[in-house]
């Protein structure tokens, strides 16, 4: 079978029996790893592995250690843990950290190899689709969770693959980019493709908390609790419960409130103001920031514990000048919203000005650039003249064309994406009208004049 295994323990005769378990049951591929250290080199190095088995106690760095590293580095990688402690509690806590499934010593071969192919169903539909020049391009399982995000990017796309594969665990999800590049929209987008996504989610702005405010809007209070608390008030802990508490601009939260919000994390407990009972809460933790907290972290500006607590898995979104292929058609999406398509919608000139254009704001900025723009134009088309200025006064894109292109027209731009994106299909005219959103007949056409059969 071509699928690849790693299995890590500091027990050789252990990884001998798995290594024979497998052998007779089919697997080839597999990498048996004394050291979790050089599993944890592997994986932090790019090493591609569809299946990992990991013990739980090893000398050095532990299984839930490990785990933590390969969900962070290499999500697509299904991890099965090996535990010598058959406990429900053992299970739930590999299960919230992003294991698959696990399995008790001794292990059989039938359990072993019934565990693999359950966690090969799942991976498989998982797997990102491999194009012609090396790139890779996902796919995902329930492409529904993240309709809100529009994007043909493969760097943007690569993010959302990887965001589906840790929406399905409760490892706590740090996601950075800078200003008005979606980064909530991902975040509510995580939740719905997650278990926890019948139960609430919760925004909060973290600029906004000051350290009078900070325990009565987390922990909530009690009637009478202090001068003007006449009810009962419910803070987000409990509002969230079972949840997604999502903490955007988490980096400007001062260093006093770090350490109760690193408490609440670790312990899931908290104590109602006003009362003395502790109370606990179950919920899974997304945060969000446009700094650059590692940094913070060194210049003793942001908590370490705190800063490893939240960064179970890291998503990366990528600004919009590194995905200029994506301005059509988030300019097509807000036109829609605005109602102004029917106005005759953008002319090619006023949008070869905004594929040029590197959008310091990102999406926030050009959503508000299309809204002046609706409102000058009216009833007519967008062109460049309802542009700002430092748009409208542009004599052509500048950025640069893509290698083989003599120029960066609107023609130029299209037939190199429809193309390229035809190769990487395989030339699969169906898959290429999908992946384009236009019809087939449309893309038969333009493949004609193209000159491609």
């Amino acid at each position: 079978m071509s699928i690849r295994i790693m299995a890590v323990d500091d027990e050789h005769d252990f990884l001998e029996s798995i290594r024979r378990g497998l052998f007779t049951a089919g697997y080839r591929d597999v990498s048996l790893v004394g050291d979790p250290m050089d599993a944890a080199a592997a994986f932090e190095r790019g090493d591609i592995y569809d299946i990992a088995l990991i013990d739980m106690t090893m000398p050095g760095l532990s299984g839930m250690e490990l785990l933590g590293i390969i969900r962070n580095h290499s999500p697509g990688t299904e991890c099965i843990m090996v535990t010598a402690v058959n406990e429900t509690s053992v299970a739930v806590e590999c299960m919230k950290m992003g294991a698959r499934d696990y399995l008790t010593k001794p292990v059989s071969r039938d359990d072993l190899v019934l565990k693999l192919a359950h966690a090969y169903e799942r991976k498989h539909p998982l797997d990102a689709l491999e194009t012609g020049d090396g790139e890779l391009l996902p796919g995902l399982v329930n492409p529904q969770h993240f309709a809100n995000i529009v994007t043909r990017s493969p760097k943007m796309l690569t993010i959302l693959k990887q965001a589906e594969c840790h929406a399905m665990s409760d490892v706590p999800v740090l996601i950075t980019g800078e200003s008005g590049t979606g980064k909530e929209l991902l975040a509510k987008a995580v939740h719905a493709a997650s278990p926890r996504s019948r139960f609430p989610f919760m925004p909060v702005n973290m600029a906004s908390l000051s350290a009078s405010l900070f325990d009565a809007e987390f922990f909530g209070h009690a009637k009478g609790a202090f001068t003007g608390a006449e009810n009962d008030r419910a803070g987000y802990l409990e509002c969230t419960n079972q949840g997604t508490l999502f903490l955007d601009e988490v980096g400007v939260l001062p260093l006093d409130l770090q350490g109760k919000l690193l408490r609440v994390l670790q312990e899931g407990e908290y104590i109602k103001i006003g009362t003395s009972r502790p109370r606990r809460t179950d919920v899974r933790c997304i945060a969000a920031t446009n700094e650059d907290l590692e940094k913070m972290t060194a210049r003793g500006l942001f908590r370490k514990d705190l800063y490893y607590r939240l960064k179970g898995a890291w998503l990366r979104v990528p600004p919009l000048r590194e995905r200029p292929e994506d301005i059509p058609l988030l300019t097509a999406r807000f036109l829609k919203e605005l109602g102004a398509m029917s106005g005759g919608g953008i002319d090619a000139e006023a949008l070869s000005a905004l594929t040029g254009y590197d959008f310091p704001g990102n999406i926030r900025e050009l959503k508000a650039i299309l809204h002046a723009a609706v409102n000058l134009a009216g009833d007519r088309g967008i062109s460049r003249r309802f542009l700002p200025d430092h748009l409208a006064s542009r004599k052509a894109s500048h950025r640069p064309a893509p290698p083989g292109r003599d120029g960066a027209s609107l023609a130029d731009v299209e037939r190199s994406h429809i193309l390229k994106t035809y190769r990487q299909s395989g030339m699969n005219k169906a898959e290429t009208a999908r992946l384009l959103g236009i019809g087939i007949n449309t893309l038969r056409r333009k493949l004609e004049i193209y000159g491609e059969k």
